[in-house]
């Protein structure tokens, strides 16, 4: 099948759970439900968008750095205001095509500094490898700190499949779900062994490898002071957008760092689903629930999810288009300073 055709499909596809899971949201809200969730928007403080703002800016910032700091070994050094302006548009592109941004930070940065496209794809698979290294860092720490809430909400979640509907302990259900995740990881090792050669396992087995080397990629660095403090950083104006983001609800104002940790990490894996539009549909879910397991009201959950989705979206969509006029200037400006 033509890649076109099998992108737009995929695309489609996404698209169309985005809109699904918006609809699974908000299918039993009741007139009560609308009124809570209408209030809260009302009642919320609409200036504290202003300092989340401020710590994605600062976040997108300090990536920008790391980036540069994952060229060192290259040989290259763009120019820090060129290397944030792709980064914010790469964020916008986002909102479009998942994944679709970090090709073209790649290809804006070439354009604009001499550093060929395709010696940047590296440094994303790096970028990327240390996420995923500080995302799992985060669960841990979560799971760590709210062991008796995660425990307990997990705890009644599975109750719902393993009981009957009269409460019983169903002994058949667990043998049947063990039998079914016993045929799953049988099936997955069955498959990855017979088509070892394929396309598609090699492509996975690719993207693993790629991790890892982007992770151990890290000792080449001069800086890696430097690299492992702006992912820090990165990681701590996320966990402070989110603290900022509860006290902008007064439904929300009573939650603190570790309610912030448990958004933050299921926020984080809404986002990995490649939905359009920031993890439309996904990201308001996933917080819901999260919400949830800390007593909070499922229309109120639903309201600070679509708050916080609707602040990173717009911020994307404003900051990169902001990135994308000024990107131009600036470099004609510094072309007409050279030249003189």
């Amino acid at each position: 099948m033509n890649k076109k055709i099998l992108s737009v499909l995929q695309y489609i596809l996404f698209l169309g759970l985005s809109i699904f899971l918006v609809w699974w949201s908000v299918k039993d809200i009741s007139d009560k439900g609308w009124d809570d969730i209408k209030n809260a928007f009302r009642n919320a403080n609409y200036l504290l968008i202003i300092p989340v703002m401020i710590t994605l800016l600062l976040s997108h910032y300090s990536r920008a750095l790391r980036w540069r700091i994952l060229m060192g070994p290259l040989g290259y050094k763009p120019r820090v205001f060129n290397t944030y302006m792709a980064v914010l548009i790469g964020y916008m592109a986002n909102l479009a095509i998942p994944r679709l941004g970090e090709v073209l930070k790649c290809t804006i940065l070439a354009r604009y500094e001499k550093v060929p496209a395709d010696k940047l794809v590296g440094t994303i698979v790096a970028e990327r490898a240390f996420d995923v290294l500080c995302l799992l860092l985060v669960i841990v720490i979560t799971i760590a700190t709210q062991a008796d809430v995660i425990g307990g909400y997990l705890s009644v979640e599975l109750n719902k499949i393993v009981q009957t509907k009269a409460g019983a302990f169903s002994t058949t259900r667990i043998f049947i779900l063990l039998a079914i995740l016993l045929v799953a990881v049988t099936a997955v090792v069955i498959v990855f062994k017979k088509f070892s050669h394929s396309r598609f396992i090699q492509k996975i087995k690719t993207i693993f490898q790629g991790i890892w080397h982007g992770i151990t990629s890290v000792r080449y660095l001069k800086n890696k002071g430097w690299f492992i403090f702006h992912t820090l950083f990165i990681w701590t104006m996320y966990l402070l957008s989110v603290q900022i983001g509860f006290w902008a609800m007064k439904e929300t104002a009573v939650y603190s760092i570790p309610q912030a940790l448990s958004v933050l990490t299921m926020g984080s894996l809404a986002m990995i689903v490649p939905a359009p539009g920031a993890g439309l549909g996904v990201y308001a879910l996933f917080v819901q629930n999260t919400m949830l397991a800390y007593g909070l009201k499922e229309t109120l959950g639903f309201a600070f999810g679509q708050l916080m989705w609707s602040v990173q979206f717009f911020f994307a969509l404003i900051s990169g288009f902001i990135a994308l006029t000024l990107l131009p200037y600036f470099n004609k400006s510094i072309t007409v300073n050279e030249k003189s």
